[in-house]
């Protein structure tokens, strides 16, 4: 592996980081500020994060304001380390801007849908 991928694997890595602690952060508040059964936090996280990834990207693909160092630190490292949901967003509404709505509706079915069977195939296998 060469200099370029470690240094860009930082990048991501530190992003990460301060992702993840972001996630943790906000999830925790929004839980105190509306107590209830509904998974506000993680709602909350999921909906900022396709907000962000959002402008991110938009900066980076329209208006060539943040090169491909900003893209891996903040759209991969940051928002990836928030929310995984801002890419399956953003990867959803690429395909729906591309008219490739097949790949859309499968996408969204199988991630939805396989995604609830492997988390319970391995709650199950924990047990």
């Amino acid at each position: 592996m060469t200099n370029v991928f470690w240094g860009q694997a930082l990048l991501v890595g530190c992003g990460g980081f301060i992702g993840s602690m972001l996630r943790f952060s906000l999830h925790h508040v929004m839980h105190r500020l509306v107590p209830g059964a509904f998974p506000i936090g993680t709602f909350t996280v999921n909906m900022l994060g396709c907000l962000c990834i959002g402008v991110v990207l938009g900066l980076v693909d329209h208006r060539g304001l943040l090169d491909n160092s900003w893209r891996l630190f903040l759209a991969v490292g940051v928002l990836g380390g928030f929310t995984t949901f801002s890419s399956f967003a953003f990867e959803n509404y690429s395909l729906l801007a591309g008219s490739d709505f097949f790949k859309l509706g499968l996408n969204i079915v199988l991630q939805l849908s396989l995604g609830l069977v492997f988390a319970w195939v391995g709650y199950e296998i924990a047990k």
